[in-house]
């Protein structure tokens, strides 16, 4: 079966049908006002159009017509979904005349839904339109752009005679929402202020109303934000009962899934080809090694920019995963533009903006607006990928997604690439280009959606179920947490020896600056390479030796250090002279003549006397302390997803008899198809007597060969005549054991997730499955850490006098069958079965 399943996005936007009953909708008297208000825009104009037929033609009562007629003739649609039940399952607006406009960034969302809004309000459909938004930022802008529209006289001179409503108010919600006006307003303030006309001037006058969303994607991506997740809920309330509902957006994903009530797209692709925004180059390889290096590349472009546009004030903006990494960002850049450009410290943060939502960088945001002007001294701009939409900057020439976060789904490539497509009026022709510094890897995410290309991953899901025969085998069980006290340990005087009599250390060669190629791709298909010359991050000698000798002073030694000219003690430390002739010769021994050091080679003379300097004072333990047990449930495991690929490749998923009846009618598609591919490989998929299914979960996944036989085995009829329930445990976020071991030179704290819970009445048999001969320091830590819990979970169970016991074995293939055997006659409950791993282990 295929892994994965390919949809062009276009094919996924629901049609709307051109033909109607001009009687019922008088669209020609609104030719000239569509005309003057779009001018040469001719996508505009269809969304338009498109959005007035769907609500106001009387050819729809809701989305749901719109579909069954989409059904009919889309074979992407019926091949995406099973039936149009599913389809309408996966609605956010289900019930009304609800759909999405999607417009790239920077074609002009606003004329569209002022236009829509202007017709509506014409045709009397409707008596007033709410307009909701993100932020204040947005609400402001649309505001402004509302009211040029709504009193500039060309567009009044276009209006129908029949008009209803006419150059509409545009108000926010501290005023009466009276009938003709259009209220904009940032969702936050539909909850938190308390003056807010909103209740009064609409409830239980919905249907009378046009609802316009702003960047409706965040209604529809759940987001963190308290009150914009109420945003779909508002919507819904049936209090108001809205009925004409239009969302508008230019990055229609829930991650990488397409809106599926989109009824007019207008892609990045598309705006791109027809010179409506800039056009984007790419990194489609780069080898940059650190910070320093990728800092160097994104200052040569933005100076590339700088002298080519020099009508304008280029701007660079980079784009951080929160407020806490934007914070360390914008501070390391200005560290690298204060040495870069030798300026002060003061005039290089009048060049560095950061926007965020926290309290100190809240005014940030009002500058926004005026980073365009060539007097304002802004060119680089730190900022949280959502605080930067509703601005309309146009002379952002470079865009960087610092991190993976922003860049690991569709809906983030297209909101980072957003803040760059828009056009200066100084550099319309020709079509100039936004450079995205990315990482190499992600070049592929970029093409996938600027190629509207919708890949659809197949991937098995084990959910636990909450109904049904097999949902009786849930069970409890018991965790204990620690409390961490600091202790304080003394540690004995150190009277060491450190021998640098041999004059220098090993450094290796070194070039304080060299050429890097960085390859950028374009969106149809061309080749750019850029050479950088890199200047590596140096130290002079004396910096060096400067170092040295101050560490040298401030740490209390009982040790004697050699160098070639003596030894010397805490009353007499190594003279500058001598670690200066140190450093010097072993610059000599790799040929260094330039008097500096690159970072590599000055951490090396470091690292060369880091036992030296190492405090001896004392050390800080933790003394952990027992809390009492914590009882969980089984029904808390989290749903487990698998890629189908995978079962390709040693993974398996094992399913009762009864799956039909128990998984959800996707998966039930998937796992018919894999049962009769007979491609896969025969240990793909098992098949389960139900009786002997006793796990409370729909499916099981399993990755290697240890786990399957491992599952083969404890659904086997003999194992199943003593086993009362089980389950796979969860790789995180479910039973969790804290462990330390040392990692070669360093202690190392981690976590691990056992495999498996085995119900036997009150004994639950505890499992961490392993291949055979698997004896890794690791596991031999995981081993001794998850005895002890266990040991003092047991004690802590006796002292509440809960009976349930629990016994923790690391177990290979090799003692499947012994473990099999004692569990069945008793003796694994008597402490009698140790593996052969464990033996290993011990």
């Amino acid at each position: 079966m295929a892994d994965i399943k390919i949809y062009k996005t276009q094919d996924l936007v629901l049609g709307v049908k051109e033909k109607f009953d001009p009687a019922k909708l008088k669209l020609k008297q609104w030719v000239d006002f569509i005309d003057v208000l779009c001018g040469d825009r001719e996508y505009q104009k269809e969304a338009i159009r498109a959005a007035i037929i769907y609500i106001a033609s009387g050819e729809y009562g809701s989305i749901e017509d719109l579909i069954s007629e989409n059904w009919r003739t889309n074979a992407e649609l019926r091949e995406r979904y099973k039936d149009t039940r599913e389809y309408e399952k996966n609605l956010q607006l289900p019930h009304k005349l609800s759909g999405v406009v999607d417009l790239a960034t920077g074609t002009g969302k606003s004329y569209v839904m002022y236009g829509i809004a202007q017709i509506a309000l014409g045709l009397g459909l409707v008596d007033k339109v709410l307009v909701l938004c993100p932020s204040l930022t947005i609400e402001a802008g649309l505001k402004e752009k509302f009211q040029n529209l709504s009193g500039d006289d060309r567009i009044k001179a276009t209006l129908p005679d029949s008009v209803v409503y006419k150059n509409p108010r545009i108000i926010d919600a501290n005023s009466t929402i009276k009938n003709g006006d259009i209220a904009v307003e940032n969702i936050h303030a539909v909850y938190e202020r308390t003056g807010s006309s909103i209740q009064d001037s609409l409830k239980d006058n919905g249907a009378r109303v046009l609802v316009l969303s702003d960047e409706v994607h965040h209604a529809y991506n759940a987001s963190a934000d308290a009150d914009v997740k109420k945003w779909k809920a508002f919507l819904l309330n049936p209090d108001y009962g809205f009925k004409y509902i239009l969302g508008f957006t230019g990055t229609a994903y829930i991650d990488d899934e397409y809106f599926n009530d989109v009824i007019y797209r207008y892609s990045i692709r598309q705006a791109v080809d027809e010179r409506v925004v800039k056009s984007v180059d790419y990194v489609a390889k780069d080898e940059s090694i650190d910070m320093n290096e990728k800092f160097q590349k994104i200052y040569d472009n933005h100076d590339e920019f700088v002298k080519k546009y020099r009508l304008i004030k280029p701007l660079t903006i980079l784009v951080t995963k929160d407020i806490s990494r934007a914070k360390t960002l914008r501070e390391d850049l200005v560290d690298f533009l204060q040495k870069r450009e030798k300026l002060s410290r003061a005039a290089v943060e009048k060049k560095v903006l950061i926007v965020t939502s926290h309290k100190d960088h809240k005014k940030n945001i009002l500058r926004l607006k005026s980073v365009d002007d060539k007097d304002n001294p802004v060119e680089w701009i730190v900022s949280v990928s959502m605080l930067t939409e509703g601005w309309d900057v146009k002379n952002v020439f470079q865009i960087v997604p610092w991190e993976d976060r922003a860049f690991n789904s569709k809906l983030l490539i297209a909101q980072v690439l957003g803040r760059g497509l828009r056009v200066p009026e100084a550099y319309k022709s020709p079509q100039p280009k936004v450079r995205v510094f990315n990482h190499d890897a992600w070049s592929r995410n970029i093409r996938g959606l600027v190629d509207e290309i919708l890949e659809v991953e197949v991937r098995l899901v084990s959910v636990p179920l909450t109904s049904g025969g097999r949902a009786k085998y849930h069970f409890d069980i018991h965790h204990i947490d620690f409390t961490k006290e600091e202790k304080e340990v003394k540690a004995e005087k150190d009277t060491e020896e450190f021998d640098y009599s041999k004059g220098y250390t090993n450094l290796v060669s070194q070039v304080e600056r060299n050429n890097k190629e960085t390859e950028y791709e374009d969106l149809r298909g061309g080749v750019m390479r850029k050479t950088t010359t890199i200047e590596k991050e140096t130290f002079s000698i004396d910096e060096v030796v400067a170092k040295i000798v101050d560490t040298f002073k401030t740490r209390d030694f009982e040790a004697k250090i050699r160098f070639p000219k003596g030894t010397y003690e805490k009353e007499h430390l190594p003279p500058e002279s001598e670690i200066r002739e140190y450093v010097k010769e072993s610059m000599r021994r790799v040929g260094i003549k330039s008097g500096v050091l690159t970072e590599d080679n000055a951490n090396r003379i470091f690292r060369a006397f880091q036992t030296l300097f190492r405090a001896r004072g004392s050390t800080i333990v933790f003394d952990r302390k027992v809390k009492a047990p914590k009882k969980m449930s089984t029904r808390d495991l989290e749903r487990e997803s698998m890629a189908v690929g995978a079962i390709k490749h040693g993974a398996t998923v094992f399913y009762s008899d009864e799956f039909e009846k128990e998984c959800s009618p996707e998966q039930v598609e998937i796992l018919k198809d894999i049962t009769t591919d007979e491609s896969l490989p025969r240990s793909s998929s098992k098949g389960v007597n139900h009786y002997c299914f006793k796990t409370p979960v729909s499916v099981i996944l399993t990755k290697q060969d240890p786990e399957r036989k491992f599952v083969e085995m404890i659904v086997s009829s003999k194992a199943c005549e003593k086993i009362d329930a089980w389950i796979k445990s969860r790789d995180q976020n479910f039973y969790s054991i804290e462990y330390s071991w040392r990692k070669g030179e360093h202690p190392t704290q981690a976590n691990f997730n056992p495999d498996f819970f085995l119900k036997l009445g009150d004994n639950i048999v505890v499992v961490e499955i392993k291949a055979d001969d698997d004896d890794s320091d690791e596991n031999k830590a995981k081993y001794r850490w998850a005895k002890q819990h266990f040991e003092m979970l047991n004690e802590e169970l006796k002292k509440v006098k809960i009976k349930q016991r629990y016994f923790f074995h690391f177990i290979s293939p090799e003692s499947y069958t012994e473990f099999i055997e004692y569990l069945y006659d008793g003796r694994l409950f008597k402490n009698e079965f140790r593996s052969s791993l464990e033996d290993m282990l011990n």
